[in-house]
């Protein structure tokens, strides 16, 4: 029913549109600066999928149309005490659609992820969760940490 490819330079579009839809559903952004986030990321994961800075994963559904994903972003990261390497995985767009929700594909994608960093010796895996995706992340060993953000506008 469901098949998970490896996205390409071409799916920065269908990326995109995840993130957007992700970040609207969240209750984030006017329409205005969520257009604006995609006219910006859409060259910026393209370069990405190409160099191999980002790896990303599309479920395709029914009439070959994508009804999900995620991917990773390799970050060039300062070694730290909990893994030398100066590499991190930050796991993002992490979407499934309404129409397919509940059926283990948040799930799959984050254990296909984890795989990923660990396939690069990665120490240390980090991300942003939304409410609807944290008990996700939780059951799967995430922890909470204490990371501050400041705004500047």
């Amino acid at each position: 029913m469901f098949e998970t490819r490896v996205a390409t330079a071409v799916d920065a579009e269908v990326i995109a549109d995840h993130r957007r839809s992700m970040f609207a559903e969240m209750g984030h952004g006017s329409e205005e600066g969520l257009q604006r986030m995609v006219d910006s990321f859409v060259p910026w994961v393209r370069e990405r999928l190409i160099d191999g800075r980002y790896v990303g994963w599309l479920v395709v559904g029914d009439a070959e149309q994508v009804v999900a994903g995620a991917g990773v972003w390799l970050m060039d990261y300062p070694p730290h005490w909990r893994d030398p390497q100066a590499l991190r995985a930050y796991l993002t767009n992490f979407y499934v659609a309404p129409q397919v929700r509940n059926r283990g594909l948040a799930f799959a994608l984050l254990r296909t992820a984890v795989e990923e960093a660990r396939r690069h010796s990665i120490k240390v895996v980090s991300l942003h969760a939304s409410n609807a995706g944290r008990p996700i992340y939780e059951r799967s060993g995430f922890e909470a940490t204490n990371e501050m953000m400041l705004y500047l506008s």
